[in-house]
């Protein structure tokens, strides 16, 4: 890789060099930041040369600020060059991009489906290919999640992407992605370059520009070329006067070409010439003053500070008439043409807002909340009906929710207040206002304010805005402590609403809101509005997360299951997040490690790649059980303490219940049951962060078992006690199941034997934890013999779940017995990743490593490395082999968790 032009950046070249020439089947990311002028460009050039020497395909984009807000309008230019590749994919991906693009007429599915449909367009190469993106910063929304999503499944793709972004904008191409970061260069490499590029400066003038340019490298550049002006401003304004001055210099036919050309949120050079009614020769003057490059069809600024300084020196009349011109240009792209007829205008115009309006529900349907969030503004800016602009800013401002742009909110709640609200309009704005944690603490956005508000507004007969608030309001008072007044007043509001028993809605609702008293109701009606889902993902979804807060562990864990393949198929990440943090809380409290594990981890991610923390802090705090689980105290502990950092400042009760529970089965199942003891009863004290009155239900078993070898026999006995109430009020099988395991593990010798046989009906690892405590007492009462059979049967349900401490606690017990046991040795599916285990699973069941990324969100190619590392790890050399192995341990595990 050349380095002549490029002073001072020797390590950053060497860098790029070894990227690029790195194994042509892996590809990686970086992102290259620093300030406006530092060569972040000059860096990327510099890899393309390399690129195109080594022989890689090349493609590039340049973030254009007028463009970011056209959905979509970066990943087009860069892929361009590649679409026809677009025939190759499966329906639904070609269909999602393609409608992406506007090249078919379709609605366009989830983003996310358009980021996979890239990655395989991308990764579907006979040569690695080099993607550059200038000013990543700039891009629209939709193209940078797509491209950040792209950037980081890049392991086993031949691809290297690079992305400029500059200081002091933010950027998704950040997130999770390596930096490199350019600082200004050093005095020797500045004045190399100074007199590289300006060596006739005299020596004042020279010392003043290496004073004032500071070692950035545009910098030196340019001010050695502009005249000094003795005034002591920011760096980007000496730059921009710089650039400004050389236009100024220019004719006006080409100073009129450029100022469209700045003001377009496209490259074309028809389009800016048709607008400023321009010859292509008007552009020779900007092309030898170096401000732009051209060719035949496109036309480029060669620095964004160009483009600023153009647009910041023109009048406002003329960029009205330039924008208005744009407008007449782009009439057969509607898209476009709206944004430059919006802001050719300074009255309202009904119009050009009902046009915003619908370019907003495109944006939100391709899954541009920022795009819609800015049509909405400017359409309701441009509204003069004042019914007619609250409305317009209430749907802004959901749109601010989504984006958790809390400032944005506030403002466009307070412009919709000055009007005269109807009744669900008042209902909206409470749900916006609400959506922020800060509401929690104003009377008005409280739970039970929320409930009032809801029973107003069905009042009215807008049943739907009333459920929408409910279902908030009992969230609400799931993930947050509300009193139980709030929480009757959400279940009364939600019974008298005019719908139907089984609604999956109104179960999730008195789910939510409560679990305890409501239980005995959502567990009959669970099973019946599974089946009436009629497929529908959501439907199922919210019934699966219904039955974990009623404790039925077992159709939380199917139905979660069942709504996996189509969230996966439409793309529906966030609440595949969502689905997935069901899936794995209820398989950990069925030690049911082969789902549980990589379903936590699923989720962890892609609740971070949707922007949803609460569920970051779910997957997190339930891989930490499934460790414990497992015993991994090391991996228990640190998924536990990241958990709880996130959820603490915030006082997310179930993911601070769900750690602590982690770290009391870590405890317990190492046999320090004083410390496991001190873990699970926070978990059951009102004044403790870990306090929930719905989760603490379900560890009793825990928590009888840790005070009975603590001590602390007696005070876990008055916990209980007051559980058994709740027992009395719901059918919950969790909640039954662990009382008949306290009530045995806590009873005196003259009414043990008894409860310990009633407790053993009840889900595989329950029983197996009422087997070990019934062989325990057995032997404590001298019954050697008899103590062996729950012993054994303990074991092995341990052994083939994979909970290894509870395992080796059977053990210890049958060598007191006067029986060994083969000690356990590591599956082979043990020493899978929990991705791996995803895919080992998957390629069993026989879906082809295209079908496999199309459920992970994954290329082909990477599925295929995984199982290249798979294969070794579980001794196997085919797919036939590996669908043996899979079934051979599902018929493990059932034989394993039919013992008695």
């Amino acid at each position: 890789m050349s380095e002549q032009a490029l002073y001072g950046r020797e390590a950053e070249l060497r860098l790029l060099d070894g990227l690029v020439r790195d194994d042509p089947g892996r590809g990686s990311a970086l992102v290259v930041r620093g300030e406006a002028g530092i060569g972040k460009s000059a860096l990327l050039a510099a890899a393309r040369r390399a690129a195109v020497a080594e022989g890689l395909l090349v493609l590039s984009v340049t973030g254009v600020e007028a463009e970011s807000r056209l959905p979509f309008a970066g990943l087009h230019h860069l892929l361009r060059p590649v679409l026809g590749r677009a025939e190759s994919l499966p329906a639904p991906q070609r269909d999602a991009m393609l409608a992406a693009f506007g090249m078919t007429a379709g609605a366009t599915p989830d983003l996310f489906l358009v980021a996979l449909a890239a990655l395989n367009i991308l990764g579907d190469t006979d040569r690695k290919a080099l993607l550059l993106v200038e000013d990543a910063h700039w891009l629209d929304e939709a193209s940078a999640e797509v491209l950040g999503f792209v950037a980081r499944r890049l392991d086993a793709d031949p691809i290297l992407l690079l992305a400029a972004v500059r200081d002091g904008f933010p950027s998704a191409f950040g997130a999770g992605l390596p930096v490199l970061r350019l600082e200004r260069l050093g005095d020797q490499a500045a004045a190399a370059l100074l007199d590289a590029r300006a060596g006739g400066l005299a020596p004042g003038a020279r010392r003043q520009v290496l004073e004032e340019a500071a070692g950035n490298p545009l910098a030196l550049v340019e001010l050695a070329a502009a005249p000094a002006t003795g005034t002591l401003r920011p760096l980007s304004d000496r730059l921009e006067e710089a650039f400004a001055a050389r236009v100024a210099r220019l004719p006006a036919a080409t100073r009129r070409l450029l100022l469209v050309a700045a003001l377009n949120d496209g490259d074309a050079l028809s389009e800016t010439l048709a607008a400023a009614s321009g010859e292509a020769a008007d552009l020779a003057p900007a092309v030898e003053a170096f401000l732009l490059e051209a060719d035949e069809t496109r036309i480029r600024f060669r620095h964004p500070l160009m483009r600023s300084a153009i647009h910041q020196r023109a009048g406002l009349a003329e960029r009205h008439a330039a924008h208005a011109a744009l407008a007449r240009v782009l009439a057969d792209q509607p898209g476009r043409a709206i944004w430059h007829r919006a802001a050719a205008l300074t009255e309202p115009d009904e119009s050009v807002a009902a046009g915003l309006e619908e370019t907003a529900a495109l944006s939100r349907r391709r899954g541009a909340a920022t795009a819609a969030l800015s049509a909405l503004q400017r359409a309701a800016q441009l509204t003069a009906d004042p019914a007619r602009r609250a409305e317009r800013l209430l749907r802004a401002a959901e749109a601010a929710v989504e984006l958790g742009r809390h400032d944005v909110v506030t403002s466009l709640v307070e412009q919709a207040r000055t009007a005269e609200l109807s009744a669900r309009q008042r209902g909206q704005l409470l749900w916006i206002e609400a959506s922020f944690g800060g509401g929690l603490r104003e009377e008005h956005r409280r739970p039970e304010a929320i409930a009032a508000a809801a029973e107003r507004v069905a009042a009215d007969g807008h049943g739907d805005v009333a459920l929408r608030l409910l279902n908030g309001a009992a969230l609400r008072s799931f993930w947050t402590e509300a009193d139980p007044s709030a929480r009757h007043r959400i279940v009364d509001v939600a019974e008298a609403l005019p719908v139907a028993a089984g609604d999956p809605d109104l179960l999730a609702i008195l789910a939510f809101a409560a679990p305890i008293e409501r239980g005995a109701t959502v567990i009959a009606s669970l099973r019946r509005s599974a089946e009436r889902s009629g497929g529908d993902p959501e439907a199922v979804r919210l019934v699966g997360s219904a039955a974990i807060l009623v404790g039925a562990f077992g159709l939380a864990q199917s139905c979660s299951a069942a709504a996996l393949p189509a969230l996966r198929s439409q793309g529906r990440l966030g609440l595949l997040a969502r689905a997935l943090g069901a899936l794995a809380w209820s398989a950990a409290h069925l030690a049911d490690l082969d789902a549980g594990i990589p379903a936590a981890e699923e989720c962890a991610a892609l609740a971070a790649e949707t922007s949803q923390p609460l569920f970051v802090g779910i997957g997190r705090s339930t891989a930490a059980v499934l460790a414990a689980l497992r015993g991994d105290e090391e991996a228990a502990r640190s998924f536990a303490t990241v958990a709880e950092q996130g959820a603490l400042s915030g006082g997310v009760r179930p993911v601070l219940a769900t750690a602590r529970l982690a770290r009391g089965l870590a405890a317990l199942g190492a046999g320090r049951y004083a410390e496991a003891y001190e873990h699970l009863q926070r978990m059951h004290d009102p004044s403790d962060p870990a306090f929930h009155p719905a989760l603490r239900c379900f560890s009793l078993a825990d928590l009888a078992d840790a005070a009975v070898h603590s001590g602390h026999a007696e005070e876990a006995a008055g916990i209980v006690a007051e559980i058994e109430e709740f027992g009395r009020q719901t059918p919950s099988p969790a909640l039954h199941g662990g009382l008949r395991h306290a009530r045995a593990v806590l009873a005196g010798d003259d009414r043990a034997e008894e409860l310990f046989r009633a407790a053993l009906d009840t889900a595989p690892f329950a029983r197996a934890r009422v087997q070990l405590a019934y062989g325990r007492w057995l032997r404590r009462q001298r019954r050697i013999a008899d103590s062996r059979g729950p012993l054994r049967a303990a074991r092995d349900t341990f052994d083939s779940l994979g909970v290894t401490p509870w395992g080796e606690q059977a053990r210890q017990e049958l060598r007191a017995s006067g029986e060994t046991s083969r000690r356990r040795t590591v599956e082979p599916h043990e020493r899978l990743t929990a991705q791996e285990l995803q895919i080992a699973q998957m390629a069993a069941d026989g879906m082809t490593n295209r079908e496999i990324g199309e459920r992970l969100y994954l290329s082909h190619r990477t599925v295929s490395s995984h199982l290249h590392r798979i294969f070794p790890k579980l001794e196997i050399t085919s797919r036939a082999q590996l669908g043996a192995h899979v079934r051979n341990r599902h018929v493990t595990l059932a034989s394993g968790a039919g013992g008695a």
